[in-house]
């Protein structure tokens, strides 16, 4: 979800995220919704905005816009409280919300992204300091059984796992990894 990402980048805009997995938002989930239910990063549950803002946080490129649903920007806010934030929709669950026509969501991203280049100075990177120690919920027994296959994790319950590794780019290479893996169980 950042591919092309590096540290010549001025700051990031997350257009049409969603909320983490277990949420109630639209769409709720986090990197793939059949493997994972949860994930903590440093003992911070993370969604996908989170995970790929520290990522980028890494990189000293901060977020400086963001756009959602009421229950992405209610849990992803305090992670950027500088960023400049576009709610369009209100959830009513993972398959429906009200939503702002596209033309007015087009509007008001386009109306918040003037704003957040001009605010680039007042903006921090999201940092995680290492070593980072990924915590994460399966779906179920049989992902942890079939992720445990790989050496570097840890096994901490039936449903979940627990590895360590020095950088953010590690634990999304190691997530990604995962979630690949899960399609073995479809």
């Amino acid at each position: 979800m950042m591919g092309g990402l590096e540290e010549s980048c001025d700051a990031v805009f997350m257009i049409g995220y969603h909320s983490r997995s277990q949420g109630r938002g639209v769409l709720a989930h986090t990197i793939n919704s059949f493997a994972f239910a949860r994930v903590f990063i440093n003992g911070t549950e993370l969604g996908e905005a989170g995970l790929y803002g520290a990522l980028a946080g890494e990189l000293g490129v901060p977020v400086a816009l963001a756009s959602g649903d009421d229950v992405f920007i209610a849990e992803t806010r305090p992670l950027f409280p500088a960023a400049q934030w576009v709610q369009t929709k209100v959830a009513h669950g993972q398959g429906s919300g009200v939503t702002l026509t596209p033309a007015a969501a087009r509007r008001a991203i386009a109306q918040a992204a003037e704003t957040a280049v001009r605010n680039l100075d007042g903006l921090a990177p999201l940092r995680i300091a290492a070593p980072i120690e990924c915590r994460l919920q399966t779906q179920g027994a049989a992902l942890a059984d079939l992720f445990c296959t790989w050496p570097t994790l840890e096994r901490v319950d039936g449903v979940t796992l627990r590895f360590t590794v020095d950088s953010m780019q590690a634990a999304i290479r190691m997530l990604n990894s995962l979630a690949a893996m899960s399609f073995m169980l479809r």
